[in-house]
């Protein structure tokens, strides 16, 4: 059973842009604080407009805000921005409308971000300097290219290939440089490419999941925020299916995402929900076994609101040990090529 199109964002190409984190905490925060504190809905989101630093944002509350004024609900006038819009946003605010309680869910939703935020920076901080080392690691071997053309220009003798692949001199050193940098476009290309569909990004994401460490990482990432957004949209009184379809794409897991029509089904049949989410192979046991003892006693969104930042602390864990594998990583590749340098040197002149 494929899964519907709906359950993962669409935009309008492979390289499309869609609201920030930091623009999508912000935007929450604000209209949680000024709708908490009694103020129209139509004149938050005017002021939250005018308060945002992110130009297409301003231009999307206020678009917004305009078809509030004409009498649309707040989570129709968004769906109308769902390329840029996250569909949990609008999932959330919809739920929020119905149940009367879109403060609070605005106010889940700032925190949500947030820690998305936090986790992004945390990674970017841990993973700079291994990518730094790297980068400087190619650069180094390039100016060595160029270094070994320019004595072979000016001194006799068979000129010294340090990398056995013909490159020598300024011409040498920018295809060493394009050949890296060139592969790691292609790779960002494919993976962009992949992500564009449901498809694409299901098989990814399942091999991702496979990989040691990142797995385990992107795992504990995806079941927490599962765990967030079924409890915060259970709480809100959202019936079961619409609740695990968006908790379900709130992992922003392809792999997460493809199960949902297998989740529904199982459900449907009668199995209970720690079943149907064992038959996917994507949950592990000791989470399967507090989702069944919740069941148990009727406490299945309290559990699960338990259990989000337990899993995000694991994958916070899991983020820190790939960060460091990344760094350690590069030291290795690094140390290979000095070695191969020397052997290479050693066996020219020998």
């Amino acid at each position: 059973m494929d899964p519907p199109s709906s359950l993962i964002p669409k935009g309008p190409s492979v390289f499309n842009t869609r609201a920030s984190l930091k623009s999508l905490m912000n935007v929450c925060r604000s209209l949680f604080t000024m709708l908490d504190s009694g103020v129209d809905v139509k004149k938050a989101f005017e002021l939250a407009g005018r308060k945002n630093t992110d130009g297409r944002m301003r231009e999307v509350l206020s678009e917004v805000e305009q078809r509030v004024r004409e009498g649309s609900d707040i989570s129709s006038a968004m769906e109308e921005h769902s390329e840029y819009l996250p569909r949990l946003l609008i999932d959330m605010v919809a739920v929020g409308e119905t149940t009367g309680s879109l403060p609070e869910v605005l106010r889940s939703l700032s925190d949500h971000y947030e820690t998305r935020l936090r986790l992004k920076r945390d990674f970017v901080r841990a993973i700079a300097w291994p990518a730094l080392q790297f980068v400087a690691a190619v650069f180094v071997i390039a100016l060595l290219i160029f270094i070994m053309g320019w004595i072979a220009e000016t001194r006799p003798g068979e000129p010294i290939d340090v990398l056995g692949l013909g490159l020598l001199g300024t011409k040498g050193a920018l295809l060493w440089l394009g050949m890296i940098f060139g592969s790691l476009l292609v790779l960002y290309i494919v993976y962009r490419v992949m992500n564009s569909s449901l498809g694409g990004k299901q098989q990814f994401d399942g091999v991702i999941l496979k990989i040691p460490v990142i797995g385990t990482c992107a795992q504990s990432f995806a079941i927490a925020r599962f765990s967030w957004a079924f409890s915060l949209t259970q709480g809100a009184g959202m019936s079961i299916k619409p609740s695990l379809e968006a908790s379900l794409r709130a992992t922003s897991n392809g792999a997460f995402i493809a199960a949902t029509p297998h989740i529904w089904q199982a459900v449907q049949e009668g199995e209970f929900l720690g079943e149907a989410l064992a038959a996917t192979q994507l949950f592990p046991e000791d989470y399967l076994h507090m989702v069944q003892v919740a069941e148990d006693s009727g406490t299945v969104p309290e559990a699960l609101a338990r259990m989000s930042p337990q899993f995000e602390d694991q994958a916070r864990r899991s983020l820190s040990i790939l960060a460091s594998t990344l760094g350690w990583g590069v030291w290795v590749v690094v140390a290979i090529f000095i070695i191969f340098f020397i052997f290479r040197l050693a066996f020219f002149y020998v």
